[in-house]
């Protein structure tokens, strides 16, 4: 990752530091007031330049093309709407540029995807929104981006619970505005 780089729900801050040495500043927007004055106490000892800004993922304050790269890590699946989010990071993005994603998704097994359906309602009113039966890399494509690589794996939080299905990879804006 290298240039200008948008974080999209930055949460308290926790990727600043692996920020390499290549990226020259980082716009990180976060719309939650508590998460973002953790964010902010991060920034000042990344080790890159980050700007902590409130926004949400439907309305980032970036200019067009302002970013080489967006980084969302367990953000499109809470928020409001999907393709909106998506269709900004477009927005932002430079054409050519990169989203690098790291998302919970719906389950590729049958039962576990039918559990996900039957629990998001009450799931994403005591989690933030979120919603684990979202097909976030199909919104990904819809939204005019062209993924390069992905990675599906399953991962538990704790060893009684049932690993979730999650993706890792990046995609390219090939233009402007949504698809």
């Amino acid at each position: 990752m290298h240039g200008r780089v948008i974080e999209i729900g930055a949460g308290d801050g926790s990727a600043f530091a692996l920020y390499p040495a290549t990226v020259t500043g980082v716009l990180a927007v976060e719309p939650d007031d508590y998460l973002r004055a953790l964010a902010a106490d991060k920034a000042a000892s990344a080790p890159v330049p980050v700007i902590v800004a409130a926004g949400a993922a439907e309305a980032v304050p970036a200019a067009d093309a302002s970013a080489d790269a967006v980084v969302t890590s367990l953000v499109l699946c809470s928020v409001v709407d999907q393709s909106a989010a998506l269709a900004e990071a477009r927005r932002v993005l430079r054409p050519g540029g990169v989203l690098a994603f790291y998302e919970h998704v719906r389950s590729e097994h049958g039962v576990l995807a039918a559990a996900e359906d039957v629990l998001t309602p009450l799931w994403k009113r005591v989690a933030g929104g979120c919603h684990p039966n979202r097909d976030t890399l199909r919104a990904i494509t819809e939204a005019g981006f062209t993924v390069s690589d992905n990675r599906r794996f399953g991962f538990s939080v704790h060893p009684l619970a049932p690993p979730i299905a999650h993706i890792l990879g990046h995609a390219t804006a090939l233009g402007r505005g949504a698809a």
